[in-house]
């Protein structure tokens, strides 16, 4: 009588239930997890359970079905009522022998449960057998796919993988073959991600496989908007924000606003558009295909609700990068500081790494004379003239209020001493001193030690009157 594959599992669990005083529930492999799909005789069932978790999620991976005469030995058992003695489970697979899901009954009295196994497995057949015939589980649906997305967004560690989730999921909601994310910069519009995913395997983590390759249409529209420049990017912008999300009904005939025209010329037939992030700040998500569609609102709402979950976690990383800079970071000259120094010279090489000790001679008395303001000005101007000095990959940290270290890679130590007069003469040329101790780790060295050396070399400049370097016996 079942006319869907839900139905069918239901039709199944009402009638054992019926003559088996257990809790009964079935579990069919919907995209990436098994989800209850009927369940009775429990006051909460867990919805969703990943493909190899609990005993039903054993019995899935390997085809075979259990009999458990004691839940409480067996780790695997996932508690969903605490007076649960006994479990049989056993897997639903279609007449080919593909595994669809899981048949589980859990008692709570004793009970024979050798035929209750053998009842089941038949029962089980006949359900595969019939889903099949209704054209097998049933599909996920458009929440459990934003909800699968969702979090596919939130757990993104960087913004290309976030940018690019967001594109997948925009995709996948969709139902549309090609999404683009634009997003402002510095030098104005950008688009979110510079390559579209070509390979229908290569899946955002977390997101699964999509459900069609983004195609030539989302290489044209990049090329279109990349070639129509900043300020089409900035009106289309402007455009959402101004008043909210947009979407085409389909007909043929009705020409689009100027501010569309590098999408049409790409081909784009149907467009949904919607804002991401605050006016001030934020992009917008298009969403296109070049087949002539109706997006239904319920698509548009969705779009809205994934550009606002997209930008929510853009912003989140956005705040993270900046903590993570400033504790990294000296406040004052944006030079790295005492943290990061301490994980870099930890990894010194012997021979090869040089440790360069800086000291701004006469540094106390411009505090003293002329105010801590005008120090710290001293300081930033330093710290940008040794930046300027050193080689592209050399290192620069302040690690006190006037101190700061050099980390360099050389491959004699006359090379290291060069740079460090290199330093010195950079420093003469906004008008300060500095003296400098130079030192290479020797092998078995601790990197404190190799520190200390360049700091005694340090002091050696100084007992001889600064301005000047000094290269720490090997």
């Amino acid at each position: 009588m079942a006319s869907t594959a839900v139905e069918a599992c239901q039709w199944t669990v009402s009638t054992l239930s019926r003559y088996a005083p257990a809790t009964i529930s079935v579990l069919l492999q919907v995209h990436d997890r098994l989800r209850c799909v009927a369940a009775t005789g429990s006051w909460q069932v867990y919805a969703t359970v990943p493909p190899k978790a609990g005993i039903v999620g054993r019995v899935y991976a390997s085809g075979s079905g259990v009999t458990v005469a004691r839940v409480a030995d067996d780790p695997d058992y996932l508690p969903i009522r605490p007076d649960v003695t006994a479990e049989v489970c056993v897997p639903v697979v279609g007449p080919a022998g593909q595994p669809l899901g899981v048949l589980d009954l859990q008692w709570c009295q004793p009970v024979e449960l050798g035929p209750w196994r053998e009842t089941a497995e038949r029962v089980a057949n006949r359900l595969g057998a019939r889903i099949v015939a209704l054209g097998g589980p049933p599909a996920e649906t458009r929440s459990e796919k934003m909800l699968r997305h969702a979090a596919a967004l939130t757990a993104a560690p960087t913004e290309w993988e976030l940018t690019t989730a967001a594109i997948y999921a925009a995709r996948d909601v969709s139902t549309l073959s090609a999404a683009v994310l634009v997003l402002p910069g510095p030098d104005g519009p950008r688009l979110g991600r510079d390559h579209p995913r070509r390979d229908e395997h290569d899946a955002p983590p977390g997101a699964g496989s999509p459900p069609r390759a983004p195609g030539d249409l989302e290489d044209r529209v990049r090329a279109e908007l990349v070639e129509a420049g900043p300020e089409p990017l900035g009106r289309m912008m402007s455009r959402a924000h101004r008043y909210g999300a947009g979407y085409t009904l389909g007909e043929a005939g009705n020409p689009p606003v100027e501010d569309h025209q590098p999408l049409a010329r790409a081909g784009v037939r149907t467009l949904i558009t919607a804002p991401v992030g605050p006016p001030d700040d934020g992009g917008v998500l298009l969403v296109a295909d070049e087949r002539l569609l109706r997006p239904d609102p319920t698509t548009v709402n969705l779009i809205e609700l994934l550009a606002g979950q997209a930008w929510t976690c853009l912003d989140r990383l956005r705040t993270l990068a900046r903590l993570r800079e400033r504790a990294s970071s000296d406040p004052l000259t944006g030079l790295r500081h005492t943290g990061p120094f301490g994980e870099r010279i930890a990894t010194a090489t012997p021979g090869r790494t040089a440790l360069l000790a800086i000291d701004v001679d006469g540094f106390k008395s411009v505090n003293d004379t002329y105010g801590h303001q005008a120090g710290d000005r001293v300081l930033i101007r330093l710290a940008r003239a040794l930046e300027a000095a050193l080689r592209q990959g050399d290192e620069l940290y302040r690690v006190g209020g006037d101190e700061f270290v050099a980390v360099i890679e050389v491959s004699r130590p006359d090379e290291a001493v060069r740079i460090a007069e290199r330093l010195a003469q950079a420093a003469r040329g906004i008008g300060r001193t500095i003296s400098v101790g130079v030192a290479l780790p020797r092998r078995g060295e601790s990197p404190e030690s190799t520190l200390r050396r360049a700091d005694q070399a340090l002091y050696a400049v100084k007992r001889r009157g600064r301005d000047g370097v000094q290269l720490a016996a090997a």
